[in-house]
């Protein structure tokens, strides 16, 4: 495993150690080597795993950083980051994302953070992914800050659509939110986005008595532009475990408070293995049908036996569920040269052990270790 400088001391350290130094809690991957688990099929090329879920939508994270401190992500004062030393290059990025196309079954790739608009690099990321598969459906996740200047040229190297957090569009609420007086930013990055020919979507978290009241503002506001919104559960992410069930809005509460103005109906679209489930909406005061609403469950209504999800950490890591703290290092066996088989064979390997739901194989619910911002989304 090659050495990697730690800018602060100058000294080199091999890549694990490296980790345990920018993230004393994050887990060390190790070998691959249970002994629990039943043999994997012999022959099937796919990221399958014991539960006979396919991993064909690739989730990877560019960047643990962000321009934003969201209270229920980020302390105020920020994490320790890693160095760029220590993540995945441009040219190791495509490279597994065209392993994971050619051989493993990718369809989609959606890029995460952190806020990986940070990337100074993130149009030649996309381009470079782009070219090493050409039919990959090509996305990314933001805040959108800073989108306005870059969108035409994101469109341009490949990308396709955008999934743009945004708590409320009232200013004085995503200041609260968010600890930064961005929201003005935001708006001109969706903006520019719609304009170059990107699809999006808008992703919310609700939390009580700061942002539940707006639900329906928020959802207006979407419909008015034709950005699908979707609500998402609060999730256990934050690193500093203050996660509650007992305050988090649940998928059945969303519901309630979006039925005061709105009729939701089912869709009748496949869902296909999506987080979301999608309703139709329906104005309360004319009937007139407006679009959809999407409601992600994570917490209370699992979609966890139809999930089709791989990632790689910002480090090169692969984490077979976004709840679990199994990884598997795929970055320091490729410096290290390894030849796709070997990449291949451990990233298999990985997604074999994939957990049933939620991080583990119990009714148990697994708070993982590193916070979203080291996860990605």
């Amino acid at each position: 495993m090659p050495a990697q400088m730690l800018p602060s001391t100058g000294q080199l350290l091999p890549s694990s150690d490296l980790m345990r130094r920018v993230h004393p809690e994050a887990p060390v991957p190790g070998p691959l080597d249970r002994t629990d688990l039943p043999p994997r099929p012999a022959g099937d090329p796919g990221l399958v795993d014991r539960f006979g879920r396919y991993a064909v939508d690739l989730r990877v994270s560019l960047t643990e950083r962000c321009n934003l401190r969201c209270t229920y992500c980020m302390p105020a004062e920020g994490l320790p980051f890693a160095p760029d030393a220590a993540l995945m290059s441009a040219d190791e990025i495509a490279r597994l994302v065209g392993l994971g196309a050619e051989h493993l079954g990718i369809r989609k790739v959606r890029f995460t953070g952190g806020e990986p608009l940070l990337r100074k690099d993130l149009v030649d990321v996309i381009a470079r992914s782009a070219a090493a598969h050409p039919d990959l459906e090509l996305s990314l996740t933001t805040n959108a800050i800073g989108l306005a200047g870059r969108a035409a040229a994101l469109r341009a190297a490949g990308l396709h659509r955008l999934n743009v957090s945004l708590d409320t569009v009232d200013p004085d609420v995503f200041a609260e939110v968010t600890r930064r007086p961005f929201l003005d930013r935001v708006l001109e990055g969706i903006a520019a986005a719609a304009d170059a020919g990107l699809g999006v979507k808008v992703n919310a978290v609700l939390m009580r008595g700061v942002n539940d009241h707006l639900a329906s503002e928020l959802l207006a506001w979407c419909l008015e532009r034709g950005h699908e919104l979707r609500f998402i559960e609060q999730m256990p992410l934050d690193p500093g475990h203050a996660w509650d069930a007992s305050t988090m809005i649940t998928a059945v509460q969303i519901r309630e408070i979006l039925s005061v103005d709105y009729e939701l109906t089912p869709d009748e679209a496949p869902r296909n293995g999506a987080p979301a489930e999608r309703y139709r909406v329906r104005s309360r005061a004319d009937g007139q049908d407006l679009g959809t609403v999407g409601i992600i469950a994570s917490i209370t209504e699992s979609f966890c036996a139809d999930c089709t999800r791989t990632r790689l950490t910002a480090d090169g890591h692969v984490r077979s569920c976004l709840f679990s703290d199994d990884e598997v290092d795929l970055l320091g066996p490729l410096r290290a040269g390894a030849a796709d088989d070997v990449v291949l064979d451990r990233w298999r390997r990985a997604m074999w052990a994939k957990p049933r739901d939620h991080g583990d194989d119990s009714d148990g619910f697994v708070h993982p270790t590193r916070g979203m911002s080291a996860i990605g989304g």
